[in-house]
Parts: structure tokens; sequence; C-alpha cells
């Protein structure tokens, strides 16, 4: 089950920033020694592959920031953020943690499947979260955007952290985040006027 919560909070952040949890799980494999990756992912926590990581997070956070070009970074990430979110789930799944002592016993076959789920999170939270900046904008004026994205950072950091360290905290993570996008966009369809 925590194999299942860490490869979810894991996707559900690179759905927020596809570098974070790459990032997060690449420095705790290579930094704490109750992280381990399969074999197969060690490459994660190689030091040019951090470098590269590190250098395209701060140009996404940076151009997250900004309006127009946020919206412009959104499409972008539409690959990205996915193809992220399939690396971390299966990574982070199949990978020892303080709580996974046997990753291997939850996706015994068909390793493909836990690279699939990942890809399919991703892109649902990448979808909502493109969906909701242009409402963001809309209702500051283009000032709320730099915020939102802060927050998400935020929440892309947190949401990893706790799916290596307490994956069950994942789960108030999550919901926190969808009550969140809700509220905003109640907010949204409350705000525009009806049509007679």
């Amino acid at each position: 089950m925590f194999e299942l919560l860490t490869g979810t909070g894991l996707a559900f952040a690179a759905g927020l920033n596809a570098y974070i949890p790459l990032l997060t799980i690449g420095l705790a494999s290579r930094f704490l020694d109750f992280v381990q990756l399969p074999a197969g992912w060690s490459w994660l926590s190689n030091e040019w592959v951090l470098v590269i990581i590190g250098v395209l997070l701060v140009i996404e956070i940076v151009a997250d920031k900004i309006p127009v070009v946020d919206n412009i970074n959104d499409w972008l990430q539409t690959i990205i953020r996915p193809a992220a979110g399939g690396i971390v789930f299966g990574s982070g799944s199949s990978s020892s943690t303080a709580l996974v002592d046997d990753p291997a016993a939850f996706f015994e076959s068909n390793q493909w499947v836990p690279i699939v789920a990942g890809i399919l999170i991703a892109l649902v939270v990448h979808g909502v979260k493109s969906a909701s900046r242009p409402i963001v904008h809309a209702m500051t004026l283009g000032v709320g955007g730099p915020a939102v994205s802060a927050a998400e950072d935020v929440g892309s950091v947190s949401l990893s952290l706790a799916a290596l360290l307490l994956p069950v905290l994942v789960i108030l993570f999550i919901a926190a985040i969808i009550v969140g996008f809700i509220a905003l966009f109640r907010r949204k369809r409350r705000d525009v006027p009806l049509s007679t």
C-alpha cells in the first residue's frame, strides 16, 4: 500500500512541477541511506542528471511566475510533466524507502503499469493546473499567477517529501490540493454572470 501512495504522491507532484519530484527522489537516493532506487532507475541519482534537473527546475520556476510565459510553459510542459510522472511513479513505487522494504512485491509483474499510472496521474493534475491558471489570471488581473505558482511549487515539494518519508500524508496533501482547485473553480463559476 505504501508503494502506491509513494508513487501517487510523486506523480501528483510531477503534475504540478515536473522537476521537483525528480530532483527529490534523485537527491534522496544519493544522500539518504534509507532511499534506494532499483538498478534500472539509479541514473536519477547521477550527479550530472541532478545538475541538469536542477537547471531545468530553476527555468521552470522562473517561467511559471511570469504572466503569459506561464501559459506557454504550461503548453510545453504538457509532455514533460506526464513523462516525469511516469518516471517518478515507476521509480518511487519500486524503491526502498523509510516505510517500503519490499517494493517488488507490489508490482511483481507488469512493470509498465506504474509508469502508465504515473503518466495518467500527472497528466490529469497538469490539465487541471493548466485550466485553472487562466481563471486565476482573470480573477486577479494577472497578479495572482506568481502566488499560485509558488503555492504549487510548495505543494510539489511537500508531496514529494511526504511520498518518500511518510506516504500516509500523501492522502492529506492530495485532498487539500483537490479542495483548493474545487474552491477556485466554484468561485469562478459564481463570479461569471449568467446570460439570459
